[in-house]
């Protein structure tokens, strides 16, 4: 995917970039690609690659919710950073927390908050069982099985608030009787299908509300 491509596919998630924006994705690609050689990061570093299945895929959670009416976001296992960094380009408005286990990764992030100039954006070294805050909208993308993740994370939702798990295909990991087991505790709110342009492989976003 293209810059342009990029950007016509993210008009129709009603998405549309300033040059501001597109720039620091932009710095963000070459930081990403600069620290990739420092230490593992992800396999995708060929920039068309980042742009279809970081960036774009990162940008396909406002499919389930509008981001410009939330205040605060959780990215638990975020990793190099998606979708957490990209959501905070692009949605400026959000008040992120980043939680990853491993704290080279957590330097890593730190680095490309501060090169990037990103306010209201914080990485933390630690593990989501054990953070205490709570928000509007938890992020987990392809982070452990659902079963599993609604452990990790479920503490963390607001009164009001969503996890909103991002993954590939998901019929196997969500199949009637997991869901029927989830629903026991939790609310499945909606499962969101799709695929991602020009590649086609499968996405599915989980929208789970406290009951």
């Amino acid at each position: 995917m293209n810059k342009e491509e990029f950007i016509t596919e993210l008009k129709q998630l009603d998405i549309e970039l300033s040059e501001e924006k597109l720039n620091k994705l932009e710095k963000f690609y070459n930081l990403l690609v600069e620290w990739n050689q420092k230490i593992n990061l992800t396999r995708i570093i060929e920039k068309e690659d980042v742009y279809l299945k970081h960036f774009y895929d990162s940008l396909t959670i406002t499919k389930v919710v509008n981001l410009k009416e939330i205040e605060t976001l959780c990215d638990v296992g975020t990793g190099a950073g998606f979708p957490g960094i990209v959501l905070k380009i692009v949605y400026p408005n959000l008040k992120i927390t980043l939680i990853d286990s491993l704290l080279k990764r957590v330097n890593y992030l730190n680095e490309i908050i501060k090169e990037l100039d990103l306010k209201d954006i914080k990485a933390i070294h630690t593990r989501a069982e054990e953070h205490k805050e709570k928000y509007d909208i938890i992020t987990a993308r392809a982070v452990a099985n659902i079963e599993k993740l609604l452990k990790y994370t479920m503490h963390l939702v607001n009164k009001n608030g969503k996890l909103i798990a991002m993954k590939g295909n998901i019929e196997e990991e969500l199949n009637l009787d997991v869901q029927k087991n989830i629903n026991r505790k939790y609310k499945i709110e909606q499962i969101e299908k799709f695929t991602l342009p020009k590649e086609n492989s499968a996405r599915s976003l989980v929208v789970i509300k406290n009951k």
